[in-house]
Formats: structure tokens, sequence, C-alpha cells
């Protein structure tokens, strides 16, 4: 399967979405279970999440960041979760109204995938998208729904967790008292160009986060201000993002092997219930084991 990754490596943009049609179509297929196997084992890209409530302006910050990434030469791939529509199941906004970008230019791909029923800020299939993208791209990013308080899943998914918050809102102390202020690497000030609304914002969050207890070594969680309209702070913003991951480096393998075990469990709990889960027995992945490799032998057995 080596050969149909490098195909669609070959292929683009049309090569990659039609691999990820076949994903959300036949989700636990035999191709797709060897195509994402050997995507699994060959990661490039850094995953970063983008979170936040609606309104706060991450489909602008996602412009920018798309726009700053490419100017250093760096290929971007990007999952924008959206709203489902109630008619239809897919995505209700869709990447072409979500986001502007060069259609010539082979170096982004914008997929929108709908949240359905997740309440966790991230559509089924997002897991999977995002490691074939991860093979592909210097940079994943993922854009989440935006549903407030229960956002959390894409803390499980990325490699860095970039908390937006808005000015005025309320936003900045509400969130302190919420589980998500326990997932983000970076919380970033948006529309900093409000002014003292924006600084107060900025200050409330910093006060916030020195109260948090944090391990020696652990990452100090950062807040800064952005205005993504203007271009202020989105340097700031990549460089914080691309230190985080240099954090990382010495236990990214087993944080993204816990991660694809978390999915596993979730995926087959999701897919055949949970009797499914009492039959698959103890899901646990060695280290460099598939989590695709596991469900193509596990869909086999509950099958059966």
């Amino acid at each position: 399967m080596e050969n149909a990754l490098d195909q669609i490596r070959d292929g683009g943009k049309r090569a990659l979405a039609g691999a990820l049609t076949r994903i959300e179509a036949e989700p636990d297929g035999a191709e797709t279970m060897a195509l994402l196997d050997a995507a699994y084992a060959a990661p490039r890209a850094h995953a970063v999440g983008l979170t936040g409530p609606p309104g706060v302006g991450k489909s602008t910050l996602t412009a920018s960041l798309i726009e700053h990434w490419r100017s250093l030469g760096r290929t971007v791939g990007v999952i924008a979760v959206d709203p489902s529509s109630k008619i239809s199941g897919g995505a209700l906004l869709g990447d072409r109204t979500r986001l502007r970008t060069d259609p010539a230019d082979q170096g982004v791909f914008v997929r929108s995938m709908a949240a359905r029923d997740r309440l966790g800020g991230l559509a089924d299939l997002t897991v999977a998208a995002l490691v074939l993208m991860r093979a592909l791209f210097d940079v994943v990013l993922v854009e989440t729904v935006g549903v407030g308080q229960s956002e959390t899943d894409v803390s499980t998914a990325v490699d860095t967790v970039v908390l937006c918050i808005q000015p005025g809102s309320g936003d900045a102390l509400q969130f302190m008292k919420a589980g998500i202020v326990e997932i983000p690497d970076i919380v970033a000030v948006t529309k900093i160009d409000m002014g003292m609304t924006a600084a107060q914002a900025q200050a409330d969050l910093a006060s916030a986060l020195d109260l948090r207890d944090r391990p020696p070594g652990e990452w100090a969680v950062a807040a800064l201000g952005v205005s993504a309209l203007k271009g202020e702070g989105v340097d700031d913003l990549v460089g914080l993002i691309d230190r985080h991951f240099a954090h990382l480096a010495p236990a990214l393998a087993g944080r993204r092997q816990t991660q694809a075990g978390q999915w596993l469990i979730q995926f087959v709990r999701e897919r055949w219930g949970r009797e499914g889960v009492k039959r698959a027995g103890a899901l646990t992945l060695d280290p460099g084991i598939s989590p695709f490799r596991t469900l193509s032998r596990l869909a086999r057995d509950l099958a059966a």
C-alpha cells in the first residue's frame, strides 16, 4: 500500500480528495485500513488543533496561519470541522465558503468534515483523515466546529492545541472554570485591535494561567494576542507553535501512540457498540503498532 500513498502524493489535491472520500465511505474497508496503516508509519507533519467558541475568529486566523506557513515554504493541510446540515448530514458551510485559498497552489489543501452529532468538536473520521494528511504535509491544522466547553476531543488527536478567546465576551474567565482550560498549549486572544478590552482579556488569562500547577519540565501555557485581519501577532503565534513542537520531540512518538489507542477504543465503540468493545477484549497498542492494523483484524473477528 506504499504505492497507494505515493500515488496520492503524486496525484495532488484530486488524488487526496478521492482518498478522503473513500475513507468516509468505507472507514473500515481493507483498502482504507492498509492505506492508513502505511500513512501512520510515515508521519511528517506537525498536527495543530485550533479550538474555541463560535464567532471567535478561528476561520480568519486559520487563513492567516495558512498564508504565513506558505510564506515559509511549508505545505499545509487543513481539516475544517463544520456544523452539520440537518437535511443532508453533511458539512453545512464547506471549505469553499470557510476559507479562500488558491486552487492552483498544490501546497495547501482544505477539507471540510461534518461534525454530525459529535459534541467534542471533531467529526467521527477526523483522526483517520489527520493520519493520512500527516504523511503528506508539513503542517496539518484541525479547526474544530466551535461548540464551547465540550470541545475537548481535539487534545486527543493533535500535537499542539491553540485555544482562541475573544475579548469582551467573558470567555477569558469562564474558560478558566471549564474543562477546556486543561487542554490548550497556547491561548490566543483574537481581535487584539479592540484595544483595552483585548488587553484586559490577555491580563485575565495570564493571571489565571499563573494559578495552574505545573510540574517541573512541563510546557508553560502561553497567552498572546493576535489580529488575523491586520496580521498582528501571527508570526509570534507560529513561533510559539514551533517551540511547543520542539518541546514535545522527546516524547512525541509515545504521545501519538497513546492518542491512537484512545481513537481505536472510541472507533470500536461507535462502530460496534458496547458489545463490540466487550468482544474485542483488551484494546491496547504495542509501541509502533498502527491502530489501523489492529482495527483491520478486529473488523474480521467482530464480523464473524
